[in-house]
């Protein structure tokens, strides 16, 4: 967090929460929806501006619900997640990256989804792989320790009880990919996607 972020915080400590406003894409683009995309339920508009990006980034964090933030200044604006937290893109040196462009470092878990979305989870943190990178992990699956066509991921995701092995292989590492519903993501990895429920139940 920037140091005048918190600087402003502690001048102004009573600010009151926004919500709805901050949105962050399935493909890892922040949104700003203003009231007429709030009331038709609209994704909003990309923010491009990189050192409004770059702010952004920063000062991006959690609070003890599960709920995430962006931290302007003394005011908390929370976004609304169209996926998980974070958003993964492919790198071809630093394997995967965030939408804020760190590195995630080690995958220790990957997941897929019903609809064919792959999660990958580093420690604590959870992304869901931009749908435009899937088609470059795909070579990398296999099934069983063989390469895995579309027809057989297809079969594997159709068959819930199946004790077949996919897995997902990338530099030097290889993990296995479990099922996930995407009815479960919050829960299970303990984020909420639609703070604005929150303040509204409040």
């Amino acid at each position: 967090m920037d140091e005048a972020v918190k600087l402003a915080i502690a001048k102004w400590p009573n600010v009151p929460h926004c919500y709805g406003w901050l949105a962050l894409d399935a493909r890892g683009s922040f949104r700003m929806r203003d009231d007429a995309a709030q009331a038709a339920n609209l994704t909003g508009d990309v923010i491009r501006h990189p050192a409004l990006l770059g702010f952004i980034f920063r000062n991006y964090g959690c609070d003890d619900r599960g709920a995430w933030f962006f931290q302007n200044g003394p005011q908390r604006v929370y976004v609304e997640l169209e996926a998980t937290p974070f958003i993964a893109r492919t790198d071809p040196k630093l394997g995967f990256v965030t939408h804020d462009g760190e590195p995630m470092g080690k995958i220790s878990k990957t997941y897929l989804t019903g609809d064919g979305r792959l999660l990958l989870q580093s420690d604590d943190k959870i992304a869901m792989l931009d749908d435009r990178d899937l088609a470059e992990c795909l070579p990398r699956f296999t099934l069983n320790g063989m390469p895995c066509d579309d027809a057989a991921l297809t079969f594997w995701l159709a068959s819930s009880t199946s004790s077949d092995k996919l897995r997902l292989s990338f530099s030097d590492n290889s993990v296995n990919i479990e099922r996930i519903s995407s009815e479960q993501l919050e829960q299970r990895f303990g984020f909420v996607a639609h703070p604005s429920r929150l303040s509204k139940s409040a």
